[in-house]
């Protein structure tokens, strides 16, 4: 009887372990938030530092909650989108056509990639100062500085993902006859494809790290300017609201690319890629 009762309790904990390990996963991401929470109000209490130097969490929200109602940070952040957004297509625009070319054209590699080595490790905002000549104050400067930054990432992770193919879909292409633009849109885009899309996510990120610090400096608006102009302010609340919202739109950026990455047309290039 013992023996039953207890192959019985085993039988249900074995059904209902997938449902308790997917309401694990979903608890232990907000657990962490709700640590850091904690901690910071135990630091903002204890630390002996003023509100206006180091508010709390209450204190933020609060003043997030202004900022919101009068559509400050709505349009400081709708500021700091559209500048990575188009920074960013730019970038992809670009860059990947340029990336297929050095991955599939060696001679055109062995003379271009000398240059981009060259370029590539340079920050972005070592240009500031020319693209503030170049362009002036507004977009336009901040907009070339996310263009750089997102560029020459694309550029060499798209090459690398080209030359990682498997050469023996290029034989099977060239049996049948495949024209350039076959071989380009029906092998070389779905092989290159998971290896670009993590290279998105990752580049989407430098973007978005960018355009906050061109923000301090080349605009007068954006999420880098609203932080900027509140420290000159004194308010530390106004900062950390901006802090804020500056990783929640890189969550949300970081899980439209992972959400990419799981489209079914993606798992081509994952076979090809072998």
């Amino acid at each position: 009887m013992l023996t039953l009762r207890t192959t019985h309790y085993a039988l249900r904990i074995t059904h209902h372990a997938p449902h308790i390990m997917r309401n694990l996963y979903s608890v232990l991401p907000i657990s962490a938030f709700v640590l850091i929470l904690a901690i910071w109000e135990l630091l903002a209490v204890f630390s002996g530092w003023s509100p206006r130097v180091f508010p709390g969490p209450l204190l933020v929200f609060i003043s997030m909650k202004e900022l919101i109602a009068d559509g400050t940070l709505i349009r400081h952040a709708v500021a700091s989108l559209f500048r990575v957004t188009a920074g960013f297509y730019l970038a992809i625009l670009f860059g990947i056509p340029l990336g297929i070319m050095l991955g599939r054209l060696r001679k055109f590699q062995l003379f271009l990639n000398p240059v981009i080595q060259f370029l590539r490790p340079i920050s972005p905002l070592a240009w500031i100062p020319l693209s503030m000549l170049w362009f002036g104050i507004g977009d336009k400067p901040a907009i070339f500085l996310i263009f750089l930054s997102s560029f020459f990432p694309l550029v060499v992770s798209t090459t690398v993902a080209v030359q990682s193919i498997n050469p023996v879909y290029f034989h099977v292409a060239a049996n049948f006859n495949f024209t350039r633009y076959e071989v380009v849109t029906k092998v070389v885009i779905p092989g290159m494809l998971p290896a670009v899309i993590t290279a998105l996510r990752i580049t989407v990120t430098i973007a978005w790290l960018v355009v906050v610090a061109a923000e301090m400096i080349a605009v007068k608006s954006g999420l880098g300017y609203l932080i900027l102009d509140s420290r000159n302010a004194l308010r530390m609340d106004y900062v950390m609201d901006g802090m804020i919202v500056i990783g929640l739109i890189g969550l949300l950026l970081d899980h439209v690319m992972m959400r990419l990455s799981r489209i079914e047309f993606v798992f081509w290039g994952k076979i090809a890629s072998r």
